[in-house]
C-alpha cells in the first residue's frame, strides 16, 4: 500500500518518514566515508570502475561499458584517467588482437585495501567514541534490520 492511498495513516506516514532520513543519512554516511578513503580526486564514475574491475577482474572497455550503462567510447574517456594515473593498465586481448583487456595495477589495489581500512577505522573510532555501550548494541541491531531491508 503505497502513502497516496492512505495519508491518513500515522503508521504509513512514519514509515514514509523513515524511508526519507535513512536514505538521507545514508548519502551523508557514503559522503563521509568518501572523505576518509584518500582514493584521490575522482569521479564517482571512475570509483564506480575500479570497484567493478576489482569485483569482475579484467575486462574489455566494452564490457565495463556494457555493465555500467555507457557508451563504449565515454567509458574510454574513463579508463583513460585511470590509465593515467596508473590504476589500470592493458594487456592485449590473446583472442582479438584489437581488444585490450584491462585490470586493476597493484597500485590501485594496495591503495583500494587502505581507503577500506580508512574508511573502517573512521567508522570504528567514530562508534567507540559516539556511542555508548548500549547505542553501540541497537546499531548493530539496526544494521542487522537495514541488511533485511536490502535483500526484500
Amino acid at each position: 500500500m503505497s502513502m497516496s492511498e492512505r495519508p491518513d495513516d500515522p503508521e504509513a506516514a512514519r514509515a514514509l518518514a523513515v524511508a526519507g532520513e535513512i536514505r538521507v543519512l545514508i548519502g551523508q554516511l557514503r559522503q563521509r566515508l568518501r572523505e576518509q578513503s584518500h582514493l584521490g580526486d575522482f569521479s564517482l564514475t571512475q570509483l564506480q570502475v575500479l570497484v567493478w574491475l576489482e569485483s569482475e577482474g579484467p575486462a574489455t572497455v566494452t564490457s565495463i561499458a556494457r555493465a555500467q550503462g555507457m557508451r563504449p567510447q565515454s567509458m574510454g574517456e574513463t579508463l583513460a584517467v585511470l590509465k593515467t594515473a596508473g590504476l589500470v593498465s592493458g594487456v592485449p586481448d590473446p583472442n582479438d588482437g584489437r581488444q585490450t583487456i584491462l585490470s586493476l595495477t597493484a597500485d590501485c589495489r594496495e591503495k583500494i585495501k587502505a581507503a577500506r581500512a580508512a574508511k573502517d577505522d573512521w567508522l570504528f573510532r567514530a562508534i567507540r567514541s559516539k556511542l555508548t555501550q548500549a547505542e553501540q548494541k541497537q546499531l548493530a541491531t539496526g544494521v542487522e534490520l537495514l541488511k533485511r531491508l536490502i535483500e526484500s
